[in-house]
């Protein structure tokens, strides 16, 4: 397989499929590189021998009210599901909030309210810095942060935090957020199954070597998780350590779910939740019938996500059995079976979940989105400033990269 274009996409994600469409539509000659055999990268919406469809990836319709991804659903007429989600509730699996819960509401809201108001004048430090010393919520809190950061908060820069931006709406997709993702590319030029080795920038065009022959292109747009970028440091020729050392300054974060059938369903609430151990970061988040499924959706995080990653098959729900045992009684466990997973952080082409950065390094999202020489852009959730590690940030940066690549070719054209 080869060929030569105007644009080069390395990858098919939200990012590169964001990018591809404003191309395509703007008549330049492009084509996306995909390793996988399918569109979507991190976004993943798999059917389910129960006859609903599960994200195996993202799933929430971050700042719904701003976000492009909202739009193209209504445009293609999705439904959307704008029930509130679990975290922003105080609703537990049966009865009512306790009083442990209502504490922990007002311990967590006032921790996250400290972050968001971190100064940008002052150094940037640790997210850890914040908990108070000795306080019984310290572990839960950690188990919060791999949950929406995919790591614990000695790894997690305040400035960065204080910048993401979230209107605090948050939907979902009843068909899978991964379905429309993989959708938009329909009819997209693409190369699947087509792992990119190098990306060659010394000459006149750029020559993109792959696992099944190579191109050349004007302009290449990589869209590659941060992970994968930094475990490949012969990526580039000539070399861009810059780009290396932004992204693993820059890592991808573990966040793993796993999906439960559940049994007798109808005793719980619909979107309740439930923390598995609130006495250690080791644990899980319960989400109970979500859409009103007779589901649980098991929610690990960072450390504890990876070491269960490197277990065996059936480490995932051989711990949330246990948890979900001591919280509802043995009876339970015989009500539950293993419905899905995926291990990102196991999987090849994206090493991790969503992007998290270092302490002192909140700027090197910057670094990362930066051009080189005009010809190589750079798009990602990675790249982007304040809507990281969501699908509508890699959406902006893809159209982003691909307004940019259009402006450059219009200029050499002229």
């Amino acid at each position: 397989m080869s060929g030569d274009y105007d644009v080069v996409v390395v990858g098919a994600g939200a990012a590169g499929i964001a990018a591809t469409r404003r191309l395509v539509d703007a008549g330049i000659g492009v084509i996306m590189v995909e390793a996988r055999d399918r569109v979507g990268g991190r976004a993943w919406t798999v059917a389910t021998a129960a006859g609903f469809p599960i994200d195996l990836g993202c799933g929430w319709l971050h700042s719904a009210d701003q976000n492009p991804w909202r739009e193209i659903a209504e445009a293609r007429g999705f439904a959307i599901d704008r029930t509130p989600p679990p975290w922003a509730r105080p609703v537990v699996p049966k009865g009512e909030p306790g009083a442990e819960q209502k504490q922990f509401g007002e311990v967590i809201w006032k921790f996250r309210g400290a972050l968001d108001e971190f100064p940008e004048g002052v150094p940037d430090r640790a997210a850890a810095s914040f908990l108070t010393p000795g306080d019984k919520w310290n572990p839960l809190l950690e188990a919060v942060s791999t949950f929406y950061s995919g790591a614990e908060l000695d790894r997690i820069s305040v400035r960065d935090l204080a910048r993401y931006g979230d209107t605090g709406v948050n939907w979902r997709l009843v068909d899978g957020y991964g379905t429309l993702i993989a959708g938009y590319a329909a009819g997209l030029p693409v190369a699947l199954g087509t792992v990119v080795t190098r990306i060659d920038h010394s000459g006149e065009r750029i020559r993109i070597e792959t696992s099944r022959g190579s191109f050349s292109a004007r302009i290449v747009i990589v869209t590659l998780p941060t992970n994968v970028i930094a475990a490949r440091e012969t990526l580039f020729a000539p070399a861009l350590p810059e780009k290396i050392d932004a992204a693993r300054c820059l890592p991808l974060g573990l966040a793993t779910k796993l999906y439960l059938a559940l049994d007798g369903a109808d005793e719980f609430n619909v979107e309740s939740r439930v923390f598995g151990n609130a006495l250690t970061a080791a644990t899980a988040a319960y989400h109970f019938r979500p859409f009103g499924r007779p589901v649980v959706e098991a929610y690990f995080g960072g450390r504890f996500a990876a070491e269960l990653e490197a277990g065996p098959p059936d480490s995932f729900f051989a711990h949330a059995a246990g948890e979900l045992g001591a919280i509802f009684g043995s009876d339970f466990v015989r009500r539950i079976r293993p419905l899905a997973e995926h291990r990102w952080g196991r999987d090849p082409f994206a090493l991790g979940s969503y992007s998290y950065a270092l302490p002192g390094h909140a700027d090197d999202r910057a670094a990362l989105a930066a051009p080189v020489d005009g010809r190589l852009l750079f798009a990602g959730e990675a790249a982007s400033r304040d809507h990281y590690s969501t699908a509508h940030g890699a959406y902006l940066t893809g159209i982003s990269s691909a307004d940019q690549a259009i402006a450059i070719l219009t200029r050499q054209a002229t």
